[in-house]
């Protein structure tokens, strides 16, 4: 099922968190504890009379998120707010990028492997998070101290650690690990804005985001942006593969409860369990939401006058249905904004993914565009009915995410109602599902060259799964226009199996495209779907 929205839906491509971290760089492992204190000597006081042991509290954790996210859902939404006084008021994109966390300020302190960046208010981040350390269940608060920056003295004063931070909070954080080199703490997640955050796995740059929550997204009505309020943040073990992380979500339609336990690799995967408490019912929610960006590739017919061949952090959108059926979905940039829904049951995987991994086919050497990571969502409980969603927004240039997809429960979310999800995301430059299927490596169209008001398509897929020799039959069907000379091409060299066809829309606005390589036993390829729009 598909369908078209009228007008032109918009989001702010979120591009300084990766323009930041590239500035902020990498870090060599040692740092020393937040907020040490020198020792001071004093008198040892006189033994205090024996007092019968207390019982330990219990260790803080998600129920314990839980409980105040009900708590907050059961009272009218009250908007967090702070003032920022200098030196994070009216800060520019320069400015910002000038202050920098200490690492000896680090409040992981002396764990080996892991290190933690408090990051600072200013510029696009005014909404206050307050941030916590938990260490053997019990909760330590940081509060904000501008004396854990360092500050450009081009654009800040002498005294900038030393000025008072009023009611001012944190943005956010960054987590580090040792992920490509194994004595360099380099950058593995940040979490700031709203309820985004994005993820690196081995040899990636930042590019999409994942985010808590979607509401309303692609909607007539506009977007709603829920926020991370707060987090809490657990004291890693010296040996710890991963670090658990607590947060409380919230807005004026929905309050929740989110456990991400985040294990560092070649594809870093977050293990996440959510508990939404609505305060209305919400009918435009979307779970595990995805959000990348698309401007243009091979499979566009008119490209900008633009010396790269291809700009995208993503260029399909990748389904495992619940069946086991396996949909791969080429991405568009539309003239007008496309709505697409998936229908599905307890589905097995979706995710936005980057197939296309060579340089040469992006040709720019500071976006790095190959190296952006894929993302890839798989449930560990049963999500029931609903589709996965995808929505698709004109932009001119790259520096809009365009790109949006996540899960929508076929039921609205009632309100006062606890619901759970729960998932794994990992991000890298190799997650997803691989069954035995020939996936679909690259979509090229352009404009006949036998009839101008056709079309020529030719789907790569991968050829390791054919027998040499032998060529699969090709099955394309269109939900209007014609369909002509579909065939198969052995590629060799370069280990393709290419399908071809002519497309003639024969007047359609709007047409949805399928094909895949079968035998006579069944499917051979995974689905190939793109969605035709006239210009």
């Amino acid at each position: 099922m598909s369908a078209v929205l009228p007008g032109v839906f918009f989001v702010k491509r979120r591009i300084f968190v990766g323009s930041i971290a590239a500035t902020l760089g990498s870090t060599v492992l040692g740092p020393t504890p937040f907020g040490a204190s020198r020792l001071h000597a004093q008198t040892a006081p006189a033994p205090a009379p024996a007092a019968v042991p207390a019982t330990p509290p219990r260790p803080f954790g998600f129920d314990d998120v839980v409980a105040m996210a009900v708590g907050l859902a059961q009272a009218d939404y009250q908007k967090p707010t702070s003032t920022l006084t200098a030196p994070f008021a009216d800060l520019g994109y320069d400015s910002y990028r000038g202050i920098r966390f200490r690492r000896e300020a680090d409040p992981f302190g002396a764990v080996r492997g892991w290190g933690l960046d408090l990051l600072p208010p200013g510029m696009l981040y005014s909404e206050p998070v307050r941030i916590n350390m938990v260490d053997n269940g019990v909760v330590r608060p940081l509060p904000f101290d501008p004396g854990v920056f360092t500050f450009d003295a081009i654009s800040f004063p002498p005294d900038a650690a030393q000025l008072p931070p009023g009611d001012m909070s944190w943005s956010g954080f960054r987590l580090r690990a040792p992920l490509n080199r194994p004595d360099v703490l380099d950058e593995l997640a940040v979490w700031q804005g709203a309820s985004y955050f994005r993820v690196l796995g081995r040899g990636n740059h930042y590019g999409i985001s994942c985010r808590g929550l979607a509401l309303g997204t692609g909607s007539a009505a506009g977007e709603e942006f829920p926020s991370f309020r707060e987090f809490w943040i657990e004291q890693p073990d010296l040996d710890a593969g991963s670090v658990t992380i607590w947060a409380l979500l919230d807005s004026p339609s929905v309050a929740g409860a989110y456990q991400f336990v985040v294990t560092p690799g070649e594809n870093t995967r977050v293990r996440t369990r959510v508990a939404l408490v609505p305060r209305r019912a919400l009918e435009d929610v979307g779970i595990a939401p995805l959000t990348s960006m698309y401007w243009f590739g091979p499979s566009d017919g008119d490209v900008p006058d633009d010396y790269r061949p291809a700009v995208h952090d993503s260029d399909g959108l990748q389904m495992m249905t619940g069946d086991g059926s396996r949909l791969w979905r080429a991405l568009n940039n539309p003239p007008t904004l496309q709505l697409s829904a998936f229908m599905d049951e307890d589905p097995q995987g979706f995710g936005l993914m980057q197939r296309d991994r060579e340089f040469a086919n992006y040709e720019d050497a500071g976006a790095f565009y190959e190296r952006r990571p894929s993302a890839w969502i798989s449930p560990h409980t049963n999500w029931g009915e609903g589709a996965v969603m995808l929505v698709e927004i004109p932009v001119e240039s790259e520096f809009h995410d365009n790109i949006v997809s996540f899960w929508k429960p076929a039921q609205p979310l009632a309100p006062g109602t606890r619901v759970e999800f729960g998932y794994d995301a990992h991000l890298g430059s190799t997650p997803g599902d691989v069954g035995p299927y020939a996936l679909v490596r690259e979509t090229l169209s352009g404009r006949s060259i036998n009839n101008a008001d056709a079309r020529t398509f030719n789907i790569d897929f991968d050829n390791a799964l054919f027998t040499p020799g032998t060529l699969p039959q090709a099955s394309v069907t269109a939900s209007a226009g014609r369909i002509v000379y579909p065939y198969v091409t052995h590629l060799l060299d370069q280990g393709l199996m290419r399908l071809s066809f002519e497309f003639f829309p024969q007047g359609a606005e709007l047409v949805e495209l399928q094909a895949r390589l079968e035998s006579e036993a069944g499917p051979l390829s995974e689905t190939w779907m793109y969605r035709w729009v006239r210009e």
